[in-house]
């Protein structure tokens, strides 16, 4: 399949995967005229990529990591790797837990008769 047809296929934009191709994370074949081609497998390979970064790795680490993936392999390396960016993702879970509950305290407060701040309704008149 083509660039296009990849980027329909998957939701992801033409410039998000000739991004990943840059970031060697994508190989696209490549046709006697230079255009990419895309095998099916591509599809899986790009959706594996987003979740990725959805789950907040860098293109580097999935860089990284998509060795042992390619090769069904688990390796002390990559263990270390996958332990760590947990790691990494159980601090922002902490620290957003944390602005959360400031947050309902300032909004608590703000609507407490108590603090001094008047209450505008939002609803047009």
């Amino acid at each position: 399949m083509r660039i296009g047809e990849l980027a329909s296929s998957t939701g992801v934009s033409v410039r998000a995967l000739r991004y990943y191709e840059e970031q060697a994370l994508l190989i696209p074949g490549r046709s006697g005229g230079g255009q990419r081609h895309y095998d099916e497998a591509a599809v899986d390979r790009v959706q594996l990529i987003q979740t990725l970064y959805a789950a907040g790795l860098s293109s580097r680490t999935i860089h990284d990591l998509l060795p042992c993936v390619d090769a069904k392999v688990n390796t002390p390396q990559s263990r270390a790797l996958l332990n760590a960016e947990r790691d990494r993702i159980d601090r922002q879970i902490d620290q957003l837990v944390q602005v959360r509950a400031r947050l309902d305290a300032v909004i608590s407060s703000s609507e407490a008769p108590a603090n001094g701040c008047a209450y505008a309704d939002a609803t047009p008149r």
